[in-house]
């Protein structure tokens, strides 16, 4: 059964919305209460989309009671810190992973509105209501590192999927623990595709990957999902069978087809069993953003 084919109508009053506010980057895990927690980017609508994000966004916490939401606001989790450090201006893309009995929260960071100036860290904490302790320094990437995309394994390795650079490329860092040191393994996974957004995961043996297509150079669709694989998340990324993971078109269970202007941020959530159960994506459908869920088959 292929990605695309296990997509199921979205729930009408699913997913997160903030009157006031743009919305993107949901990430979502189900906590130790047994609710489902989304960490999602916010930036005030005044100041304009996307570009707004690059000196107002910060991480906020919203919960819900089932997997499709509708996700309630919580708390602000964390802001630009100022001071100098290396998210001081902003914090953007997170993305919640838990292990054992920490949970990590990846984003990328900012000193500064200048897009240079961006960079990938962590903060971890022992209750997903914090406190959250964030690293004094960012990864040592590449150049402008963005979109961070963590597996950790059972053992703790952790690999990290990243895009870098104004070509939009995807590179790969791994680590022996989260709190590790990083170092780059792999620069342009996809050499020549103009890819961003990456979700990285494993089943079944081998590594998988839903990104966006920036430039439609892999998929023929300029910013549709498409899904990739590899047999070691190193080397040897190539499009699955059905490349296309999901496309624009937001169907709803009443019927309702909307066409969305951007549809990005791929993430997935997976039962204990280690099936993926929901793709949230970040929309934007006129001036109105959201994280939107869609379920899938369970294959």
């Amino acid at each position: 059964m292929t990605f695309r084919s296990r997509l199921l109508p979205m729930p009408k009053d699913g997913g997160f919305r903030m009157d006031g506010y743009y919305i993107w980057c949901g990430s979502v895990v189900k906590a130790e209460d047994g609710h489902y927690h989304m960490f999602a980017s916010r930036w005030p609508v005044e100041t304009g989309f996307p570009d707004g994000y690059r000196t107002h966004s910060e991480i906020v916490r919203a919960i819900a009671e089932k997997p499709e939401g509708p996700y309630t606001f919580v708390e602000v989790v964390l802001r630009g810190r100022g001071g100098g450090h290396w998210d001081a201006q902003m914090v953007h893309n997170p993305a919640i992973v838990r292990h054992g009995n920490q949970y990590i929260l990846y984003y990328l960071g900012a000193r500064s509105p200048a897009t240079e100036t961006r960079a990938i860290g962590y903060a971890y904490s022992r209750s997903i209501e914090g406190p959250w302790v964030r690293t004094s320094d960012s990864l040592t990437l590449m150049p402008d590192s963005n979109n961070p995309a963590p597996w950790i394994g059972p053992d703790g390795r952790v690999l990290l999927a990243f895009r870098h650079g104004p070509y939009m490329r995807i590179g790969m860092a791994e680590a022996e623990a989260f709190n590790g040191a990083y170092r780059v393994v792999q620069e342009d996974l996809v050499p020549g595709k103009k890819l961003e957004d990456p979700f990285l995961f494993s089943r079944g043996g081998r590594f998988e990957m839903i990104l966006e297509d920036n430039g439609g150079s892999v998929s023929g669709y300029e910013r549709y999902g498409v899904h990739l694989v590899s047999d070691d998340g190193l080397t040897g990324w190539r499009p699955h069978e059905s490349v296309i993971a999901y496309d624009h078109s937001l169907v709803r269970e009443d019927g309702v087809i909307t066409l969305a202007d951007r549809r990005e941020r791929p993430q997935l959530l997976f039962d204990e069993y280690g099936g993926a159960t929901h793709l949230f994506t970040g929309v934007r459908v006129g001036e109105e953003t959201w994280n939107a869920v869609q379920p899938l088959l369970v294959d």
